[in-house]
């Protein structure tokens, strides 16, 4: 059987020798049934649900799709490649053949492309170069809940587009944290508020623990503190959320001389993951560890979502996030550190549950937790719109 055929059909999950079951697949049916009656669709489902990979593939064989492609839009470069390759996988080809990408500086695509992946500035510039989007037959916004501002434009854009040139054309807005009903409302048409299908995710359970700096303790000291604890008392790699390149590198610094507590000669690797990494960088970050050694991938928000670094047991959360922030008395754009939301500290959370029972060291005092805004704040409302 062709496994893109497995993937579409009903019955996935009942042919684990094709495609291991995930939770999204009990729900394809009704997501599918969904944009055939309406064309609309609001998808959310927990982390680990497997959204991300298998609805592009579901929709492959629709009759309405009539042999256009699905163009996805994920926010960030290094989920966009690494979803792309694993869909692929999936089919037993090599990107750029059903399932490309194209992200900024980078495309893998060719004629036979029927999945397309892409970064955000990607799709803006394409409904700029052809507004009906001719070629295409879906658009879905992966991850919607991050709320940038190009995803915000691109959807306003798509919208639009459907009103007046493309009717036919399927729009869906997926995402684990979102504010579901507003999206639903914001997508109407018609016949009312879009349909909305949830889904539940798969996830172990994670053991959470608070580890409050100790006073005028530097966050690259407190970080590398709590990762040595963490590797005498935990099995595993280590993931470790931080605002930025520069914390990043100062607790590498930190933990260069750093070996297993349980076994000296044991060797540790230490990574470091952010966008502007090179490909062969971001591989090695994700990849499992080799046998009878552990790692720690010291990364951005990067990984929050749409990413499993294979191995990772440990989380180590900061608590903290870099935006842009425009000054309008200044007229200038600046990366300002916050405090990370309640929602982005739950999928950081689930990073240490996504292949096994986990730990998640979260470095703040636990009546901190409930002073945390509950979602990120949408980058439109603090960005410089003037371009």
């Amino acid at each position: 059987m062709d496994p893109l055929a497995v993937v579409a059909d009903s019955t996935v999950a009942a042919t684990p020798h094709f495609i291991p079951a995930l939770p999204i697949d009990a729900v394809l049916p009704q997501f599918l049934g969904a944009l055939e009656q309406r064309g609309l669709a609001v998808l959310e489902a927990a982390p680990g649900a497997g959204k991300t990979t298998r609805v592009p593939l579901a929709m492959l064989y629709a009759n309405w799709l009539a042999g256009r492609r699905v163009i996805m839009l994920e926010p960030r470069r290094l989920a966009a490649r690494a979803a792309a390759r694993f869909m692929a996988s999936l089919l037993s080809e090599e990107v750029g053949k059903t399932v490309g990408y194209r992200i900024r500086g980078e495309t893998r695509t060719s004629q036979s492309t029927r999945i397309e992946v892409v970064t955000e500035g990607v799709l803006a510039r394409m409904l700029a170069s052809d507004a009906s989007l001719e070629n295409c037959g879906a658009v879905i916004f992966d991850e919607y809940h991050e709320r940038s501002l190009h995803s915000d434009l691109g959807l306003a854009l798509t919208l639009e587009t459907r009103q007046y040139l493309r009717p036919d054309l399927r729009l869906v807005v997926m995402s684990a944290t979102m504010d579901t009903a507003a999206v639903a409302a914001l997508m109407a048409d018609e016949q009312g508020s879009a349909p909305v299908v949830q889904s539940e995710g798969r996830a172990y359970p994670v053991v959470t623990h608070h580890r409050a700096p100790r006073r005028d303790e530097r966050i690259d000291t407190h970080v590398s503190r709590i990762v040595r604890e963490a590797l005498r008392e935990s099995e595993g790699d280590i993931l470790v959320f931080l605002p930025g390149a520069a914390e990043q590198r100062r607790v590498a610094e930190r933990l260069s001389d750093i070996t297993s507590p349980a076994d000296p000669h044991s060797p540790i690797i230490l990574h470091l993951l952010h966008g502007s990494m090179s490909l062969r960088e971001q591989d090695a970050a994700l990849a499992a560890s080799a046998s009878g050694t552990r790692k720690i991938v010291l990364s951005t928000s990067i990984a929050e979502t749409s990413l499993t670094v294979e191995g990772v047991r440990v989380v180590v959360d900061s608590g903290l996030a870099r935006i842009p922030r425009f000054n309008a008395a200044a007229g200038l754009t600046r990366l300002a550190t916050v405090r990370a939301s309640r929602a982005s500290a739950d999928q950081r959370r689930g990073r240490a549950g996504r292949t096994a029972a986990g730990v998640c060291y979260r470095l703040w005092d636990l009546q901190e937790e409930y002073l945390l805004p509950a979602d990120s704040r949408a980058e439109i409302l603090d960005a410089d719109l003037s371009s």
